[in-house]
């Protein structure tokens, strides 16, 4: 029995029928990464002592008492973990172990999770294709020679790849769903302050959420359900518990109202995903949700919005970097010269671009003519899909315009690789909840994915219709 192939509902009903033990699980998943993960890449650290240790203690338990109880867990490196590296793929951090957990990683150990491993990323998160590491490339599982997205790609690879039922990704414009799609998995942001930051290293304070990525839309309800709610430790997140996401799983979509956008005609969509979102609109109909086209937020609005914003919050979020309180700091004479050897050597190409493009839209001068602007553009984002939201339950749309593309191809092209996100960050403009459910294959075997989003707070609405879809792609199954 090949256990790391599990899902976690799967698992669950093992470790109820006492059929299965928490080592043995995370001995298949430590093979699984042993076995793949020189080529894959997911992993920057693998934990198998700790893993196994916590696996034996587990067992010392009832399965009944905790809801994640034996399930192995990838956590994205981004994502504070006690006394292990969290890096966020920069030499900036190289070494750096924080002295605390994240709320999430917290939560995830109350409800009898197991950590076993941190997963790579783009640097400090600012990329959609993972090569924007400063240690190392993932590869697709689906084709190695191609990007698996970015920047939660090591976590949407380690799913994949059947390493782990589960990771935990962040998503600022995209980057749980992005690399969801490319991958073939299930990738879930909820809506803003639904899950605690406290712990994430941040990028966009604004902008940034915590989400699992998993194999099915029910183990996305299930992780959901652990690591939402309020914490004392993030003023943002919101008061109220959303109650149990799973309880909508099985009701269909019937008299579901889901708006399409109406223009998407426009845009260079893959052939192979107009088809599949054609058939869909189909299948949604033949089972009772009602369809139609809408006007949609501006997307070139969005994603212009979103990179000066991002950007800007980006350069302010860096500037703590400096060599002196922790981490990589570059020998100089003076300390003028230590903060900027330290940080012109710590940083990637990346992640410097994004800094220097946010500290202008911040100067004197073009405070008001870009940043300015984008948050007035954003305050419009937000109150037209308060509009589409007041009359549809959910929007359906591509989460990226194709399948993934070659290692290497978009690298010395900045605007292309951002438009990878076109279709996704207007989610985290609005701060809304949006799901990617993958939903079938390329002739050339690439994974294509389709996203819905939800008005605020309305995960289980979401989640509801991702199992839909689901249901209709029979992806996992096929």
């Amino acid at each position: 029995m090949e256990l790391n192939n599990k899902s976690i509902s799967e698992l669950k009903k093992l470790y109820g029928q006492n059929s299965v033990k928490p080592s043995e699980v995370v001995q298949s998943c430590l093979d699984a990464i042993s076995n793949k993960d020189n080529e894959i890449g997911a992993f920057l650290e693998v934990m198998p002592e700790d893993a196994l240790r916590r696996a034996r203690e587990l067992e010392k338990e009832s399965s009944e008492e905790r809801a994640l109880f034996g399930i192995p867990i990838a956590v994205k490196d981004n994502i504070c973990t006690i006394d292990r590296h969290t890096t966020c793929a920069s030499k900036i951090l190289k070494g750096y172990k924080p002295p605390y957990n994240a709320t999430v990683v917290e939560r995830l150990l109350d409800a009898g999770a197991i950590i076993i491993g941190k997963t790579n990323m783009d640097e400090f998160a600012m990329g959609s294709s993972t090569e924007n590491s400063a240690y190392q490339i993932t590869r697709n599982p689906w084709n190695m020679e191609f990007a698996p997205g970015g920047s939660s790609g090591g976590s949407a690879a380690a799913v994949a790849a059947y390493m782990v039922p589960v990771a935990l990704g962040s998503d600022t414009g995209g980057s749980i769903r992005q690399p969801a799609s490319l991958c073939g998995v299930v990738g879930l942001k909820g809506t803003y302050g639904r899950v605690s930051r406290y712990g994430l290293v941040a990028f966009a304070s604004s902008l940034d959420q915590i989400g699992p990525i998993t194999r099915t839309v029910e183990d996305s309800a299930i992780v959901m359900n652990v690591i939402s709610g309020r914490d004392t430790f993030d003023a943002t997140t919101i008061p109220d518990k959303p109650g149990d996401l799973t309880v909508g799983l099985g009701r269909g979509v019937e008299r579901l109202k889901i708006a399409v956008p109406g223009d998407l005609e426009r845009w260079d969509i893959d052939e192979e995903l107009k088809g599949i979102l054609k058939d869909t609109v189909a299948k949604l109909k033949e089972a009772g949700a009602n369809i139609e086209p809408v006007k949609f937020p501006d997307m070139e609005a969005s994603i212009a919005c979103y990179y000066v914003i991002a950007n800007a919050e980006a350069s302010s979020n860096l500037a703590r970097y400096d060599g002196v309180k922790y981490a990589f700091r570059a020998e100089a004479e003076s300390i003028g010269e230590m903060y900027e050897r330290t940080r012109g050597e710590g940083f990637g190409d990346e992640v410097k671009r994004r800094i220097l493009l946010g500290t202008y839209v911040l100067s004197a001068g073009y405070y008001d003519a870009y940043y300015n602007k984008a948050q007035q553009v954003r305050a419009m984002i937000c109150s037209e899909f308060e509009t589409i939201f007041s009359t549809y339950d959910l929007v359906m749309l591509p989460t990226v315009p194709g399948p993934s593309f070659r290692l290497g191809e978009r690298i010395d092209n900045p605007i292309e690789m951002y438009l990878s996100d076109i279709f996704t960050t207007s989610a985290n403009i609005a701060g809304i909840p949006a799901l990617s459910v993958p939903a079938g294959f390329t002739r050339k075997g690439l994974p294509l994915g389709i996203q819905l989003m939800a008005g605020y707070t309305q995960e289980a609405k979401l989640l509801q219709g991702a199992e839909m879809l689901e249901k209709i792609y029979n992806f996992n199954k096929g």
